[in-house]
């Protein structure tokens, strides 16, 4: 019989192993959700859940929060490290505040919403999933994209979506650059309205107008002899 009762766990002066092998063991359990105090920006924190859980994140953390997880949602109140859902094969993380390098790298499923900034390379080799960043994002966010989708409500540092293989990008500000491959196309009736309708969910405002962003296809069958492409992507 699954479990009804929450769990808190208190971080101070305990190793993250013993905290994730704790929270494994209530998610086998069937416990709906574990809440952790004083996470103290520590690394790896929640990674390698496998079983629905809900885990709520009081304070800041480090590097790798809620990775390699799979049916897991998640909250972070305050801000996080580098990688963050990092592989995500299903489930939805939330960062209320800001998101260092690397948001939501490889995810395979699931969402990942960070209502504050995210830094560089966010969404890099997404496979499949969404990410939605509330703000701004730094340079080479949606590198090598494989599928899926990202949305950023503020602007986009150099090399947006280069070299992206499929997928699609939401940019609501300006790029300084867009990575190589990358066109503009119109949007499909109702799909702003539904990117709209999304942030509504996580409280994001949605800029005035997005511009929808996908691969051009052309690195799709890249030939090694035509030089001036060769010049062009690096």
């Amino acid at each position: 019989m699954a479990n009804s009762a929450s769990l808190t766990i208190d971080c101070a002066g305990r190793t993250t192993r013993a905290i994730n092998d704790e929270i494994r063991r209530a998610a086998d359990a069937g416990v709906p959700e574990v809440e952790l105090l004083n996470p103290q920006a520590r690394h790896n924190l929640g990674v390698s859940v496998l079983k629905p859980i809900h885990v709520v994140y009081r304070g800041h953390v480090g590097s790798f929060t809620a990775g390699l997880c799979d049916g897991i949602t998640a909250e972070v109140h305050g801000t996080c490290g580098w990688g963050v859902a990092d592989n995500l094969m299903s489930g939805e993380v939330v960062v209320h505040g800001n998101a260092a390098t690397s948001a939501a790298p490889s995810i395979r499923g699931g969402r990942v919403v960070v209502r504050g900034d995210a830094g560089p390379r966010s969404g890099m080799i997404l496979k499949k999933g969404e990410l939605i960043v509330g703000g701004n994002t730094g340079y080479m966010s949606g590198f090598m994209m494989q599928n899926g989708r990202m949305i950023v409500c503020g602007d986009a540092d150099t090399g947006l979506g280069d070299s992206m293989y499929q997928g699609v990008i939401f940019l609501g500000g300006t790029a300084k650059e867009l990575g190589s491959g990358l066109e503009e196309v119109d949007a499909e009736k109702g799909e702003l309205d539904a990117v709209t309708e999304l942030l509504d969910r996580f409280e994001i405002k949605a800029p005035a107008k997005f511009r929808k962003l996908q691969s051009d296809r052309k690195l799709w069958h890249f030939n090694k002899h035509d030089f001036a492409a060769w010049k062009d992507v690096l």
